[in-house]
């Protein structure tokens, strides 16, 4: 009998994420769409980690546990996850954040309704080390266009969210280069996909990002810390900071080029790339709501337990 191939696979790299991954995993096993493998891969993680994911694909024959024998930095590691997923759709998970129980139900129905759409993800809100919202924001970015030089623009231009982790096409990620490591890559990463068609966004509250001090980007303040982070072979006076930075404008520029694209689809693309380099994007343009200042989320009517599966019964939970 040929073993069942799953319709999605969730790729979740993870390195010493011992503190939440419990909740992580609880929030994913208990999601109301339940076709789909989770391939965990172990950056040789020093803390509690392997037990965690050990306890937990014991009990679950979904998930795939995976150690690596060295750490390989998180782009690497990002990358290899998807390289052993088989899944026709492919979503990365964190092992900090939280997921609403139709997350996944709600987007795979969107790219099911929506054959032109290569990516689905939801409304989405900030949470602190509590899981308590702290950030709720609108997404500014117009990724649902049907023209591809004005997604790539409003991309540039306006601020979004987290669109890395939406649920893909497996085929049209196999397409995309593979993230890289210097300063913002994943948003380089995600234009190129911005580029290959448009987005669907639910608009449900669904997906709840973690910030804590222990968050790569909290935990690397500075742009070469952040690189080595994303890759170790970036350490060393090789990749000074002005290359770093370099590679970024050349990541879109890049990403136009492989991009299937009319000719002047492309020219317009190219056209809207030189207008963010020799302008200023107003404030808080393409960066992470997170990094900005907290907001009192006082107004906001939600409650994180009654939307995350398995919040507050965290069997996997170590002491």
């Amino acid at each position: 009998m040929t073993p069942h191939r799953p319709r999605l696979s969730i790729g979740l790299p993870v390195y010493n994420g011992e503190e939440y991954l419990a909740e992580s995993f609880d929030a994913l096993l208990g999601q109301t769409y339940e076709d789909f493998e989770l391939v965990v891969t172990d950056n040789d993680s020093t803390d509690g980690t392997e037990e965690i994911c050990r306890k937990y694909a014991a009990r679950d024959s979904r998930i795939r546990y995976l150690r690596l024998p060295r750490n390989i930095g998180a782009a690497p590691n990002h990358n290899y996850v998807f390289t052993q997923c088989k899944g026709e759709l492919f979503k990365w998970a964190s092992h900090d954040d939280l997921y609403a129980r139709d997350l996944l139900r709600r987007c795979v129905e969107a790219l099911d309704e929506r054959p032109d759409v290569v990516l689905a993800h939801s409304g989405q809100a900030v949470i602190d080390g509590d899981g308590q919202v702290k950030v709720p924001y609108e997404y500014g970015i117009t990724t649902d266009s049907p023209h591809a030089p004005e997604r790539f623009r409003s991309f540039l231009f306006e601020p979004g969210g987290d669109d890395f982790y939406g649920v893909m096409r497996a085929d049209m990620l196999r397409r995309v280069k593979p993230h890289d490591s210097y300063h913002h890559a994943d948003r380089t990463f995600v234009a190129e996909i911005v580029l290959h068609g448009p987005f669907h966004q639910v608009p449900e509250l669904l997906y709840f990002r973690r910030d804590h001090p222990t968050r790569a980007e909290r935990a690397n303040p500075s742009k070469r810390s952040r690189c080595v982070n994303l890759d170790p072979r970036r350490a060393g006076p090789l990749h000074p900071t002005p290359r770093l930075l370099a590679e970024y404008v050349w990541g879109f520029a890049s990403a136009i080029r492989r991009a299937p694209l009319s000719p002047a689809d492309r020219r317009a693309c190219y056209r809207h790339l030189a207008a963010w380099m020799t302008s200023r994007a107003r404030p808080g343009a393409g960066e992470r709501v997170e990094d900005r200042a907290p907001v009192d989320p006082a107004g906001l009517t939600v409650s994180v337990d009654a939307l995350v599966a398995g919040r507050g019964n965290h069997e996997g939970k170590q002491a």
